[in-house]
Order: structure tokens, then C-alpha cells, then sequence
């Protein structure tokens, strides 16, 4: 490994090895992320930093080479994944699924509501800038293919954005940034398998389709306390757009004449996938609760866990005064004292 990295480039591309080295991390430290979301408020710190770890080395990092590394199996099978709709959305989401599992729903879990919906915005602006890099970059050269990925990642997220929109006011009456931001990063999860592989046709498409497929899928209630519906939006999404690279890819997609092969080749990859996160984040959480306390006391939970396991809140509530609302007698008070303050400057004029 060390030898590569003297190399000037690395192979098959024109980026200097440490440059390449880093854009494939941040894959890994994205997929960490998306785990959290399944479990916040109830799992000690660090279990979780021990689990991403593992996770990592034992998850990830195979599931990466299987599809993007030389003599991978599930790359020699044919799949397709552009950007890590299997690699990075699949493998995370059913991982985070898995873990919220084992670990057991909140103590006091109830229906979530956005803690500040401009944070949402912010928050999903920033992502679709994010994923500008991943996508566009994983070309891994400034070419076509990179600007071909770039705007497909735009066209999926915005016809999805949309169509989510429309989905919503027909069920539920109403427009909603919420529904906006999850139908853009919807669409963004579902064009990442296919960004550079179908053409703008074909991601406006994907976008409109997987919206349709994918929004039901929020609309279950499980037993499963996935906090932040990683589960629907990753998991869900990166399979479905797995399955429509199958069919939309120019070379060997199902709408192009290339037959079910490389469909095929997508659900082997998805399957395959699923079932190795599932298993070995299974194995990674019963031997971390083996050895250390996964899960916080039921106290902390209630309490929250900012300032009790970090020290530290998110919000500096300054004190409030409270004033006790006039009364009558308070204003005959204040006449009496008024008019007692008037006849004594009057005999002292006098």
C-alpha cells in the first residue's frame, strides 16, 4: 500500500495517490454519518465511535473493493455503481437499520418534528453542494463523464424535489420545505448508482420514478425506531437506484437493449450488500456489548444527552423575568401614590 502511494499517479487515473486516498475517505466518513441518524439520543458515545471503527474496516472497506476495486466479484459480476448507491447508501442504511434494531427504540418515542426547519434547508443545501464533489469527482478526472454526472445528480434531485411536492399536496394537502429538501436528497440518493452511466433523459426520468417508488416507503410506521428515517432514505432509495441503473444505463441497461443482464447483476450486487452489512454489524455490536455499555441509562435519555455526556448544549437559554399581571388593587395603588405625590408638591410650592 505504501508503495502506491510513492507512485506519481494513481492507476487507471490522473490524480496523485494522497488525492484519490482522500476523496475515498470521505465516502467512509459520509457512511458514518448517515449511520448516526438511526440512533440518536440512546447510544453512548463511545460505543458508537468504537462501531464506526470496526464498521469501517470490516464493513465498508470490503463492500468497496467487492464493487469498485480490482477483481472485485460483484465488479467482475458487471454491476454498475457510479458514485456508492450500493457501496455507500445500501451498505449504511441497512447497517444503521440493523444497529436501531439491536439497540432498541427510545424511551420516550414519539412523533418526530423537524427541531428547526431552517436548519433543515440549510442542512439540504448543503448536502446537494456536498454531492456536487461526489458524484461529479468520482469521475475522477475534470472530463464528460464528470460534467454528464454533475448534471444528473441536478436533474434527479430537482424532478424528484418536484414530484415529491406533488406527491405530498395530493395525500396530504400540503406543500412543505421538509417534503422538499427529503425529495431532493431522495433524488440525489437515487441518481448516485447511475450519475455517469445514463444519459439527462434518463435521470429526469429516474428522479420523477423514484419519487413514486420511494415516498410510501415514509409513510410506514415500524417497531424499528429508525430516528431519522435513514432506513427509507438511504436504504431504500440507493436500492431502488441500483435497480433503475439496471434498466436506464446506455451500455447494457435493460431500455437500451442490453436485456436483463445487467439488472440481474444490480439486485446480486444489492442483495449481496444488504446481507453483509446486516450480518457483520450485527457481529460488531454484540462483541462492543460485550465488552462496554452500549446503550445510555434511561436518566440520561430522558434528560438528553448534550450536556450530561458532552458537557454542552446546542442552545444558551438566557433567564426570563416574570411579571405579575395588574390588578385592580395594584392600580389603586398606584392612583393613591400618585395622588399623595401631588398634594405633597403642592404644599411645598405653597
Amino acid at each position: 500500500m505504501m508503495g502506491m502511494l510513492d507512485m506519481d499517479v494513481w492507476d487507471g487515473t490522473t490524480l496523485p495517490p494522497l488525492v484519490f486516498v482522500v476523496f475515498q475517505m470521505t465516502f467512509a466518513v459520509i457512511g458514518c454519518a448517515i449511520i448516526s441518524g438511526s440512533i440518536v439520543e440512546r447510544m453512548h458515545f463511545g460505543a458508537f465511535t468504537v462501531f464506526i471503527t470496526l464498521w469501517s474496516l470490516v464493513v465498508y472497506a470490503p463492500i468497496a473493493h467487492w464493487i469498485w476495486g480490482p477483481g472485485g466479484w460483484i465488479e467482475e459480476l458487471g454491476a454498475k455503481d457510479f458514485a456508492g448507491g450500493a457501496v455507500v447508501h445500501e451498505s449504511t442504511a441497512v447497517s444503521a437499520l440493523t444497529l436501531a434494531w439491536l439497540l432498541g427504540p427510545r424511551s420516550e418515542r414519539g412523533e418526530d418534528q423537524a427541531h428547526n426547519v431552517a436548519f433543515v434547508i440549510l442542512g439540504g443545501s448543503l448536502l446537494w453542494f456536498g454531492w456536487s464533489g461526489f458524484n461529479g469527482g468520482s469521475a475522477l478526472a475534470a472530463d464528460g463523464t464528470a460534467a454528464l454526472a454533475l448534471i444528473n445528480s441536478y436533474q434527479a434531485a430537482a424532478s424528484c424535489l418536484v414530484t415529491w411536492m406533488l406527491i405530498e399536496r395530493i395525500f396530504r394537502k400540503r406543500w412543505s420545505a421538509i417534503g422538499a429538501v427529503t425529495g431532493a436528497v431522495v433524488g440525489l440518493v437515487i441518481i448516485t448508482p447511475a450519475a455517469g452511466f445514463v444519459s439527462t433523459i434518463g435521470a429526469f426520468a429516474m428522479g420523477i420514478i423514484g419519487a413514486m417508488l420511494v415516498y410510501p416507503f415514509f409513510q410506514f410506521t415500524s417497531r424499528i425506531d429508525d430516528s431519522l428515517d435513514t432506513f427509507p432514505c438511504h436504504g431504500i432509495s440507493g436500492f431502488f437506484g441500483t435497480m433503475l441503473t439496471g434498466c436506464f444505463a446506455m451500455e447494457g441497461g435493460l431500455f437500451y437493449g442490453g436485456g436483463f443482464k445487467l439488472l440481474l447483476a444490480q439486485f446480486v450486487a444489492s442483495m449481496a450488500v444488504a446481507a453483509y452489512a446486516a450480518f457483520m454489524s450485527t457481529l460488531i455490536f454484540l462483541f462492543i456489548k460485550f465488552v462496554m455499555r452500549t446503550r445510555v441509562h434511561k436518566d440520561w435519555e430522558d434528560a438528553g444527552l448534550d450536556e450530561l455526556v458532552h458537557g454542552e448544549s446546542a442552545y444558551v437559554h438566557s433567564p426570563t423575568k416574570s411579571y405579575s399581571s395588574p390588578t385592580k388593587s395594584t392600580h389603586a395603588n398606584q392612583e393613591s401614590d400618585s395622588s399623595t405625590s401631588e398634594s405633597e408638591a403642592s404644599t411645598s410650592n405653597v
